[in-house]
């Protein structure tokens, strides 16, 4: 926008009050945690003369770092003061300094002084969206909440975190040659397409961030690479574009074992971007285990990173505020895509924004599964991914005394000097918990367990301190031997079924002295294991929060996941890995259909999903027991990336149609567009079909737009949820160049009057070339209670 040579000078005068007062109260452009604030502390501020750029200066460029300077002492505030997040909605102003202006403005009235409102604030929302994070008293936060412009005041919340093979299983090869197939090469791997990751930062020294035969960063990039202690202007390259942190309601617990800069102390948020954009990197693997190339889903895409969780190990946490910050930043910044691997319980305004500016956003869809109704990031506008199994194993050969041979697996490894394998001592105790093993001998013996929940860490504990040689385990059947790289660091640990340990187990009651040799795992692929099961760990639905919509959207490769760790490659297990591989099929996508919506990228992806393997075998989900998965598990099927890039048929959605269907968690007013909305979620036009009160029949409609050949003809083939009729007109959909777009209707009509359960069924419009398919869920209701009746 233009400005007369006055207003300038009164504008940049402002921006200036501001920066300074930002300086004298936020740690790296914009944040202090909860008890920095309560308690004042030395904090490390970026220098205004860059950070001022981001908002003033029309010609900002990445090259423009953000330079450490003066430490300043953030105020003091009383113990009754808590972080709220105050959302505002929509950004009102033309200029961001507005924006952070109206919220002081507001803070003011409230607070009595402009001093008093500066000291509060820890974030402005101001690119994407409209709001701030604020130290408030909770009658403060009482009072913010009846102003009229305020939308909603929440409390600030603590989140957490949430391939050599994989890509190959998925039909994206990359082959050594340069040359490639479908939508890698359509795609041209994902070049600068830009994916903003949500994480616990980056280790740029991985070879999986080589920025070697890079180009220039592109030119429409506006974000920036913010300094710290251990991360300098030569962390930041043409492979990471971009490094932010965030650091707001994290405890000094946690933050006292990480830095204040984006390195990843971590290494999730590691694994995370070298999965969904790391470079290619030949001969990586665990130890000699799955050994290949390793890369990202979209190779040749530049990466953002965004730091918001923070600690070591196990031991990590971010806020809501922060994760806010966080995307209100990669908005502003021009990132495509955002993932985010963790668990959010905030209603998703910062992700709804996002979306509404044309960024796709994908979130790890939790791990609490097997049980229903535990999936996590649930809004509608948002892909919410469940973790699969790829078609990998690591076959452990164990040797009983008796000379019989058993197979279970492990990710054990023999060092290059070591004599080999010997036959050791079996001891199977009553249990495997700390308290069972207290005062078994387990020197040089091999541990035999029934594992329980959480017991696999304890009882590798005990055996290493007790200078044991390794752990047999059997639980029931699983894939997952990810928790392995953790627990099992320095001892032999398999991973038997039931079956098994019960062989072993008849071994030991019939041999005075049992004993037992563990050869080393080695990697097998291919036909002979099973194609792609959904994870035992993956959360399910339905949703909770929105059970007229079909969660998760998505299942991806997320068990046994080989990507980068600090400047080693490590297993780790998660819907925190899946949701980047769905990221990086995205940015592919983004690449060679860069007109379409982030609703049509998701539409795409849902609905060219596979739910048989390759041998026409149904899809199972590990659990107790074992079952065909069903919507619910894994949403349209299991992602398959080639078939999206050409899906013939897309459900778009105008991303203005999402303001209807959100609900303010915390306010509810009837002036404020967010109010839920009168009609059910499932008329939105959604790649999927959930009916949770199905008393009457109902009837919602589709509208699909042709993307594929412009003469094209579509039959549709409706499978039913069992004890529901389902009826589709028209039954034939025939595109041509003057109408590519079709609207059907879906009658769906209870068979019986039953307070029944969940039952499945699909829609599935089919031509001699695609098949579109989308999954229905429908419950029949006669009460709003669910539970059965007695």
């Amino acid at each position: 926008m233009g400005f007369s040579s006055s207003s300038r000078r009164l504008c940049v005068a402002s921006v200036l009050l501001v920066c300074l007062c930002m300086l004298l109260c936020r740690v790296h452009g914009g944040s202090s945690h909860e008890k920095h604030l309560e308690e004042g502390i030395n904090t490390l501020i970026p220098a205004p003369s860059c950070s001022a750029r981001d908002s003033l200066d029309k010609d900002f460029h990445p090259n423009c770092w953000d330079q450490p300077t003066k430490t300043s002492t953030t105020k003091r505030q009383p113990s009754s003061y808590k972080l709220y997040i105050v959302y505002l909605g929509e950004v009102k102003h033309d200029h961001p300094d507005h924006v952070v202006a109206s919220h002081h403005d507001m803070l003011t009235t409230l607070l009595g002084s402009k001093e008093e409102s500066m000291a509060s604030v820890v974030y402005n929302y101001k690119h994407g969206f409209s709001g701030f994070a604020a130290m408030l008293t909770p009658e403060q936060a009482k009072q913010l909440a009846e102003v009229p412009e305020v939308i909603s005041v929440e409390k600030n919340k603590i989140h957490t975190t949430a391939t050599t093979r994989s890509w190959d299983f998925l039909g994206l090869n990359y082959q050594m040659t340069g040359t490639g197939s479908g939508l890698l090469k359509g795609s041209n791997y994902g070049e600068d397409v830009i994916i903003g990751v949500v994480d616990t930062g980056i280790w740029p020294e991985s070879r999986s961030f080589s920025d070697e035969g890079y180009g220039p960063i592109p030119s429409r990039w506006k974000g920036k690479c913010q300094l710290g202690p251990d991360w300098g202007i030569n962390n930041c390259s043409r492979k990471i574009i971009g490094a932010r942190f965030y650091s707001a309601g994290v405890s000094d617990e946690v933050l006292k074992i990480d830095t204040l800069s984006p390195r990843d102390h971590n290494g999730h948020g590691t694994h995370c971007a070298s999965t969904a954009a790391g470079s290619m990197v030949e001969g990586a693997s665990f130890n000699g285990l799955a050994q290949g190339v390793a890369r990202g889903g979209a190779p040749h895409a530049r990466i953002a990173v965004y730091k918001s969780l923070w600690g070591t190990g196990r031991t990590n946490e971010g806020s809501t505020a922060a994760i806010l910050a966080a995307i209100d930043d990669a908005i502003h910044d021009g990132v495509d895509v955002l993932s985010l691997s963790l668990t959010s319980e905030e209603n998703s305004f910062g992700a709804l924004h996002a979306v509404q500016k044309g960024i796709t956003v994908v979130y790890a869809g939790g791990n609490e599964g097997p049980r229903s109704r535990t999936i996590r990031n649930t809004s509608p506008w948002a892909i919410t991914v469940a973790a699969s199994t790829v078609d990998r194993s690591f076959p452990t050969v164990i040797t009983l005394g008796n000379k019989q041979q058993i197979v279970g697996q492990s990710l054990y490894y023999q060092a290059k000097n070591s004599s080999g394998s010997s036959f050791t001592g079996l001891v199977f105790p009553d249990g495997c918990t700390k308290v069972a093993l207290n005062g078994t001998d387990i020197r040089g013996l091999i541990l035999v367990c029934l594992i329980q929940l959480g017991t696999l860490a304890q009882a590798s504990r005990y055996v290493r301190d007790g200078g044991g040689y390794g752990i047999i385990f059997a639980q029931y059947t699983t894939n997952d031997i990810g928790p392995m790289a953790d627990a099992c660091q320095g001892i032999a640990c398999v991973l038997v079924d039931l079956d098994t340990a019960e062989k072993i187990g008849k071994y030991m009651d019939v041999t005075s002295s049992p004993v037992a040799k563990i050869e080393p795992a080695h990697t097998l692929t291919g036909k002979e294991i099973p194609g792609a099961k959904v994870a035992s760990f993956s959360s399910r639905g339905p949703s909770l929060d929105y059970p007229d919509i079909i969660k998760p959207d998505i299942a991806a490769p997320g068990a046994n996941i080989l990507a980068a760790v600090g400047d080693f490659y490590k297993f780790i297990s998660g819907t925190s890995m899946a949701a980047p591989h769905v990221s990086g099929i995205v940015a592919l996508l983004k690449a060679e259909h860069p007109d379409w919506s982030p609703a049509a990228i998701k539409s795409a992806i849902m609905t060219t999903a596979r739910v048989t393997d390759k041998r026409g075998m149904p899809i199972l989900a590990e659990g107790l027991p074992r079952k065909t998965a069903d919507p619910f598990d894994y949403g349209g099927g299991n992602i398959n990336p080639n078939g999206a890039a050409d899906p013939g048929l897309v459900y778009d959605i105008d991303p203005r149609d999402y303001n209807r269907f959100f609900g303010c968690t915390i306010v509810r007013r009837t002036n404020v567009s967010c109010d839920a909305t009168a009609l059910p979620a499932y008329h939105l036009n959604l790649p999927s079909i959930a009916v949770p009160e199905l008393r009457r029949p109902t009837t919602v409609w589709r509208t699909v737009t042709n993307v594929g050949v412009v003469n094209s003809v579509y039959h549709v083939e409706v499978q039913s949820p069992a004890g529901v009729m389902m009826e589709v007109e028209p039954t034939v959909l025939v595109f041509n160049s003057t109408n590519n777009v079709h609207s059907f209707k879906v009658k769906l009509s209870p068979m019986w009057r039953l307070q029944g359960d969940y039952t499945f069924g699909s829609i599935t419009w089919r031509n001699d070339q695609k098949t579109v398919r989308i999954p229905v869920a429908a419950r029949m209701t006669i009460q709003d209670f669910y539970a059965d009746f007695a």
